[in-house]
Formats: structure tokens, C-alpha cells, sequence
């Protein structure tokens, strides 16, 4: 991993997305503070496209879609995407289940949960697990007293011992059913919406991001970033981003997005 100051100018001038997750990567302690909503109104009004990639509940992202400066939001690890059309006054939504698969997979996770709980003791349904559609996220850092790592691979083995997918995110351990992820959604909503090709065009596309369920967007992405905190998760990261901000957090995509801005000042001058 190496300083996103070493991110080459010429490499930095071709990004028109900025593909973001969420927890602790915009945010700081649970909160998404002025400096990174800043960076992303800044982005959105020069012509990037934001788009946050994040393992949040479809209850969130019907309102980043439609409050934040946002091109369109990934959620529930991939399960869904949302697109809000002003002009149209018109959200757009999209989901990897079908509308018969998801009640059924809810069901399966509702066992799953009750197992967890008995098995590690400390842990909870995540507080947002009403606004959900498609996946089960068990907090084990934040509304919990934090628990430890191996308290979250734990809570995958329960998962994976059902039959579900489960990934660990900084603040919830989260499982689904289903083949879906965020890259394979970001994928479907960048050449659903935009008639971009993340494959044919990759060096339009940069992930931003900090924990373990990000690997999968850290190894495709050439212009893959991790914010600081990154480093917490470095022995739990089966890919590992190639550039790395100076600062966690929130302040961690402000520095990304004043490089990605300045790449284009300098272009032109």
C-alpha cells in the first residue's frame, strides 16, 4: 500500500467515478461530518460521479439517493442499487433477488440470527435491520461494547455453517443469500445507468474504502484507495488497496477527493 501522494497525476485525471463505502470511510465515530459531505458535494458539482458502494440498509439509501450529492448508491453489500432521477422526480431500484427469493431468504435469516446470538454472546441485530430487504447485519461494534475479532469470524462461521455468504465490515458482521456482492452491483449499476463498462473502462473508476468487505473492490479496481484506518484490517485483507490517504475517516476521502480535483486543475493549466 503505498501514499496516495505517490497516485500518478495522469492516472488521477482519467477518474470519472468515485465508487465509496460508507462506515468509517466517510464517516468518523458514527458520523458523517462536514469535511467529507464537502468533498462529496465538491466532486458531484465538478462532474464526478459518487457513488457510495456500502453494506448500509435500503432504508438508507433511498435517502442518500435522493438528499446527498450522489450519482447512485450501492447497498446491503450489493443486494440492491437505487438511482433517483430529479428531473423525474423518479427513484430507480434495482435488486439481485427476485421480489419471491427475498422473503424466503429473510425467513432463513431470521434462524441464522436467533443461533448467532445464542453463540457469541455480546452481539445484537443491528439497529437498522428493520430498513433491510435482503441481508442480516449483526452489530458487534457499534451500538454493542466492541467486541473482538475473533468474536467476528465467530459470527461468519455461523453464517457460512447455514449455507449464507458473510462478510465483516468495521461495525457489523453481515450475511446474506444470494451470489451478489458490491462489485457485481456496481458493475450492473454502472452499465444499467451510465452505459459505463467497469470492465472495458477501468481507469474511469476509483473505490474508496476501509475494511474487509472491501477486498473484492480493492483487487479489481486499479485506482483502489484505502482512508488510513485501512491499516487496522491489514492481516484480514485478502487484497489490499494500492494507495493509502495520510488521514482515517471522513478526512481520508476529503484528500482523495482534493487530489482527484486538483488533477483536473492541473490538466487544464
Amino acid at each position: 500500500m503505498r501514499p496516495l501522494s505517490e497516485f500518478p497525476l495522469d492516472a488521477r485525471s482519467r477518474v470519472r467515478f468515485v465508487l465509496s463505502d460508507i462506515d468509517d470511510t466517510l464517516t468518523d465515530d458514527g458520523r458523517l461530518r462536514a469535511d467529507a459531505y464537502v468533498a462529496m458535494e465538491r466532486l458531484h458539482e465538478a462532474g464526478f460521479h459518487v457513488i457510495p458502494v456500502t453494506g448500509r440498509a435500503a432504508g438508507w439509501c433511498d435517502h442518500i439517493a435522493r438528499m446527498w450529492p450522489v450519482s447512485g448508491v450501492v447497498g446491503e453489500n450489493g443486494a440492491l442499487y437505487f438511482h433517483y432521477r430529479h428531473e423525474a422526480r423518479k427513484m430507480v431500484q434495482h435488486f439481485w433477488r427476485s421480489k419471491d427469493q427475498r422473503p424466503e431468504d429473510r425467513r432463513r435469516l431470521a434462524e441464522v440470527a436467533e443461533r448467532i446470538l445464542e453463540a457469541v454472546p455480546g452481539t445484537a441485530i443491528s439497529s437498522d435491520q428493520g430498513y433491510r430487504v435482503s441481508d442480516l447485519a449483526i452489530d458487534y461494534r457499534e451500538d454493542v461494547t466492541p467486541l473482538d475479532d475473533a468474536a467476528a469470524r465467530r459470527i461468519v462461521d455461523v453464517f457460512e455453517a447455514a449455507g449464507a455468504v458473510s462478510k465483516i465490515s468495521s461495525i457489523h458482521v453481515v450475511g446474506w443469500y444470494g451470489d451478489f456482492d458490491k462489485l457485481k452491483m456496481s458493475r450492473r449499476l454502472a452499465a444499467d445507468i451510465f452505459a459505463a463498462d467497469l470492465d472495458a473502462q477501468p481507469e474511469e473508476f476509483l473505490f474508496i474504502g476501509d475494511s474487509p468487505n472491501d477486498a473484492p473492490m480493492f483487487e479489481f479496481f486499479e485506482n483502489a484507495v484505502g482512508v488510513a484506518n485501512v491499516r487496522n484490517f491489514a492481516d484480514q485483507l485478502s487484497a489490499k488497496p494500492t494507495w493509502v490517504t495520510e488521514s482515517c475517516g471522513g478526512k481520508g476521502f476529503a484528500e482523495l477527493a482534493e487530489a482527484l480535483l486538483q488533477s483536473r486543475e492541473e490538466k487544464r493549466g
